[in-house]
């Protein structure tokens, strides 16, 4: 399919270009103990609350080659990054390198915001994790590079678990799992009605999509002879999905069924769930950092999650990539910056943290280690969301989001994915 690379960026509608690998060569020259500029960086919050050393260290060695060259980290929330990027694109204070989760990577690479990368220049680049890889990837050319791979998986509180069941160890198997979530729900309910043995929110269309795909089911297909995608979530096997996630929320969850996940660590810290489904990180979240409860200390642990017909839960492949404006006036700072937070002495951090890193070698021995077993194998079979043009559109409208919604509410999964693809296929394969 044949996308430009040029187009408006948010309301102002202002145009970019983009950069080729690298930035002028007056600052590619110059001595680097001679550079006075300011590298603004943008990163999630997760790496100033579990891997700030990281950060420290990273900008530390920088500096060393480039001591007059300011590195300011600007952390940023998921809830509104795009709005502020998108935002700052249309002016002239902006990032010049930004973290983007791994879906929102094509958004910006075909509105030319990115520039573009020359992969060689990175440690690791021939083994990057093929998820990630391939969002920073259009028309053989690479724009941003993997900095962590994620895989959703049980995250647990021990006592409740064995509180109910007699056992701390998550059952394999779904059958099992439910009738454990069962009998934690039942004690639990004997202190505090509105704690959840499964805290599933019902607007976590990255758990209703797993089910989704655990019953061979997908949100959209990709049609060779049309050249373009169609929304398939009203097809039996993506319904089955949909309505088995469903049936888990109105069943476990005691708490306010219409939120998304946003929360769900913060609610296993309130200990208000024995079981969340969550991302690695998260783990240790309920236990550090501002919202934190250290209490449970040692208490919370992760396994794989059990999916239907005896299967582990497919899980989608989430992460994110570290990529340079293309408007930058510090291009060539930023993919230095960058090459230092993503090299494999930076990943071996992540690792030890029990994050997984960006490339295949080292995310092996992680697939052996207990406490990152079960994500880490989960990665080979994760799913991930339709590489398309438009579906930028589909997540910044919400309509899986919408669509669960509605079908908590009351509405029938038939007539909400009928719904849902409607409006998916008016914006999929339309540039972002």
């Amino acid at each position: 399919m044949k996308r430009k690379l040029i187009a408006a960026i948010g309301v102002a509608g202002m145009l970019v270009s983009v950069a080729a690998c690298g930035s002028d060569d007056k600052n590619s020259s110059a001595d680097p103990k001679d550079r006075k500029e300011t590298l603004t960086v943008w990163l999630m919050g997760e790496a100033q609350s579990t891997w700030p050393e990281l950060v420290k260290d990273v900008n530390a060695e920088f500096n060393k080659k480039y001591p007059g060259v300011t590195v300011k980290v600007q952390y940023q929330q998921w809830a509104d990054k795009v709005k502020k990027l998108d935002t700052s694109l249309g002016g002239d204070k902006f990032p010049d390198v930004v973290e983007l989760g791994n879906t929102e990577t094509m958004q910006y690479i075909l509105n030319g915001a990115l520039g573009e990368i020359d992969p060689k220049k990175y440690e690791n680049s021939d083994t990057w994790i093929k998820g990630l890889k391939d969002t920073c990837s259009f028309e053989g050319k690479t724009y941003c590079v993997p900095y962590y791979a994620s895989a959703r998986l049980a995250v647990y509180n021990k006592d409740m678990l064995k509180a109910g069941t007699g056992s701390d160890a998550l059952p394999q198997t779904e059958d099992e799992f439910l009738a454990a979530m069962d009998k934690v729900g039942a004690e639990l309910a004997k202190k505090d009605k509105r704690a959840s043995s499964l805290y599933f929110p019902g607007r976590y269309w990255y758990a209703a999509m797993s089910y989704v795909a655990a019953y061979g089911g997908q949100i959209a297909t990709y049609d060779e002879g049309s050249k373009e995608w169609k929304s398939a979530l009203s097809t039996p096997e993506a319904q089955k999905g949909i309505q088995h996630f469903v049936d888990l929320v109105k069943k476990y969850n005691k708490a306010d069924v219409t939120k998304d996940e946003q929360d769900h660590a913060n609610v296993m810290a309130n200990e208000k769930a024995a079981v969340i489904y969550g991302q690695a990180w998260e783990a240790g979240s309920v236990t550090t950092g501002e919202n934190g409860n250290p209490k449970l200390e040692g208490k919370i642990a992760t396994a794989g999650m059990p999916g239907p017909e005896g299967k582990a839960l497919p899980s989608f492949i989430g992460g994110s990539d570290l990529a340079t404006i293309s408007k930058s006036k510090v291009q060539d700072l930023g993919e230095e910056w960058i090459g230092l937070f993503t090299n494999a002495k930076s990943m071996e951090v992540l690792a030890s943290k029990n994050i997984l890193p960006n490339n295949e070698k080292q995310l092996e021995p992680l697939k052996q280690k207990p406490e990152t077993a079960a994500i880490a194998n989960a990665v080979p079979d994760a799913w991930f969301t339709p590489i398309a043009p438009g579906w930028a559109s589909v997540e910044k409208e919400e309509v899986l989001q919408n669509m669960l919604l509605e079908i908590v509410k009351g509405a029938s999964v038939a007539d909400a994915s009928k719904k849902a693809d409607d409006k998916i296929n008016a914006l999929i394969n339309k540039e972002s």
